[in-house]
């Protein structure tokens, strides 16, 4: 199935690097969840991934299939041409930005509508690590942390958690006193003039569920990173099934839970969750387009197995460069439609029905489940 003329929402990805940054950006690093040197320069550019982008966006730049020249080929064109042509060529219609990743050396959100029009989603761990240094007191804290929950800036369609990364997702009812006491540790860390960074549990479980709260009285989304990520990550904690106890909590079901990044290689695992628990979607970023075609194809068709259409989000979770913007629309749009193709010789879809899945994936399940315009 040609995909090609279906418009995108991403409903899930970080803004890109200010040209600044980008000139001392390790190029292959974004093409690897790995950050050790050996992996950045020798070993993640033996993947399958590495190798078929390399090619691709070579095609695209117009030069050979080499990473100096795609390099001397991004430098040719600028910084601006460089993204409106990524854009141009990967035909989104809306993008959801998460800027809490790197937030001192990306561009502003708003920036970003000149290439697609731009919403933001608000990551609860930044918003946090902020207000602990601009309150003293745990209730001055408390009370500055709903209120940002609640009167968000008006671009704001969703909430996002990367908890999975500092200390997992089994998430327990919150211990006010050691979350307060948790606050008391990171005040020292303030005045003593270090870097702050929220991975202390009693206080990083009292963010989640204070954001739960919230998107419950407002119906907001909140985004879970589930899977796969950077080895800061434990695996074994970013499985989608110890959410369960949050998905029971009376409290918490309008609120929307997307999991992200197919959750892999817990994919399964999500899908079941999405297709018994009716707040529970799912999302096809990251694992597309990182994957190998066979993989990205194990995870679309994984999905179908069991979970709904109407659950399925299409995102790329690109990020700092904009050939990611690319690659990830490209294999989007392609992996689901040979996907797809597949159902109709199944006869698991027909063709008309088939047709009506691409364009919930790829754009109408986000534009619902966030109140697009």
């Amino acid at each position: 199935m040609d995909l090609s003329d279906i418009p995108l929402i991403d409903q899930h990805a970080h803004n890109l690097l200010r040209p600044e940054h980008a000139r001392t950006f390790a190029y292959p690093s974004a093409f690897t969840e790995g950050y050790a040197a050996e992996v950045v320069t020798h070993h993640g550019q033996g993947t399958l991934f590495f190798r078929r982008s390399m090619r691709e966006i070579a095609e695209l730049l117009g030069c050979e299939p080499r990473l100096e020249a795609i390099l001397e080929a991004r430098e040719r064109l600028g910084f601006e041409e460089l993204a409106r042509r990524c854009f141009q060529a990967a035909g989104f219609q809306t993008i959801l930005l998460d800027d809490g990743f790197m937030p001192d050396q990306v561009m502003p959100t708003d920036w970003h509508n000149r290439l697609a029009r731009t919403y933001r989603l608000l990551r609860v761990e930044f918003l946090a690590e902020r207000l602990i240094q601009e309150t003293s007191t745990w209730p001055a804290f408390e009370e500055a942390f709903r209120a940002a929950l609640d009167h968000p800036d008006p671009e704001v369609v969703g909430f996002k958690t990367i908890v999975a990364y500092r200390t997992g997702l089994a998430i327990e009812t919150p211990d006010w006193e050691a979350a307060r006491s948790a606050f008391e540790t990171l005040r020292q860390q303030v005045a003593r003039k270090e870097r702050l960074r929220l991975a202390h549990k009693p206080l990083n479980d009292w963010v989640v569920w204070r954001t739960l709260e919230a998107a419950a009285r407002q119906g907001r989304p909140v985004q879970f990173h589930t899977g796969f990520g950077d080895p800061d990550l434990d695996l074994r904690w970013a499985n989608p099934l110890h959410l369960r106890p949050l998905l029971e909590h009376p409290g918490f079901r309008r609120v929307p839970f997307v999991l992200l990044h197919a959750s892999y290689p817990y994919t399964r695992e999500a899908g079941y969750l999405a297709a018994v628990y009716p707040h529970v979607y799912v999302d096809l970023g990251l694992a597309i387009p990182f994957l190998s075609h066979a993989g990205m194809a194990f995870v679309v068709r994984a999905f179908l197995e069991f979970t709904p259409i109407s659950k399925i989000l299409f995102s790329t979770d690109a990020h700092l460069i904009p050939e990611l913007f690319y690659l990830g629309a490209r294999w989007g749009r392609r992996i689901l439609g040979e996907v797809l193709e597949a159902t109709i010789r199944d006869e698991d879809l027909t063709t008309a029905e088939a047709e009506q899945a691409a364009e919930a994936i790829l754009y109408r399940n986000a534009q619902i489940l966030y109140g697009l315009r």
